[in-house]
């Protein structure tokens, strides 16, 4: 039995019987030196906070993806502990939520652009030829002007091709402020993640 479970138990039955810590100690077997330690850990609850504010608007991260961003922010601690934080919040529980309303609340977040070039929507339609082999097509439009800067077709896309289009969209008419993408695992990839932070867009 872990020693935070005893200390629990200890407390119950001190608060039952009304017995001193000592003999309730005795009972459990745990050492009052135990029972009395207080740990020496700094706090964590600023730490708390940040790893639940991007849970709250990067739906689909995982603790390893979570850990990337806060040593982006400066933090210094390994990733183990992340792990553990993330665990003890229950945020890999986010995972069992049905993705129509993760999407929901994706689109929850949505403010309708005001010029062009300030908000691109990302994804990609499906076709097949003739031969049976699906073709896949990545799109890019300006949700102000409907204008579209890129239809790209390939059998595959992984996301360092994501990339490359972006990059050479961006050098023939600039890039937007916001790009709006949805779950699929091509814009949740770490490449177009580390594009999107190399340019102040993460």
């Amino acid at each position: 039995m872990k020693p935070v479970r005893k200390r629990k138990l200890v407390d119950e039955m001190r608060g039952d019987w009304d017995v001193s810590i000592r003999r309730a100690c005795c009972v459990f077997e745990v050492d009052t030196s135990t029972y009395h330690y207080k740990s020496r850990r700094p706090g964590q609850a600023r730490l708390e906070k940040r790893i639940r504010e991007i849970c709250q608007t990067r739906v689909r991260y995982g603790y390893r993806r979570i850990h990337v961003l806060l040593r982006r922010e400066g933090c210094r601690h390994g990733q183990n502990k992340t792990r553990r934080i993330y665990r003890e919040l229950g945020l890999q529980l986010r995972n069992k939520t049905p993705k129509r309303r993760v999407k929901a609340k994706l689109r929850d977040d949505c403010r309708p652009a005001t010029r062009s070039n300030e908000t691109w929507a990302m994804d990609f339609v499906h076709d097949q030829l003739a031969t049976g082999r699906k073709l896949r097509v990545f799109t890019i439009v300006d949700t102000f002007s409907r204008f579209s800067p890129a239809l790209e077709p390939r059998f595959t896309f992984r996301g360092a091709d994501v990339v490359d289009v972006l990059e050479r969209v961006g050098r023939q008419v600039g890039l937007p402020a916001t790009i709006r993408v949805d779950q699929g695992t091509e814009f949740v990839s770490r490449d177009l993640d580390l594009w999107a932070y190399q340019r102040g867009h993460a």
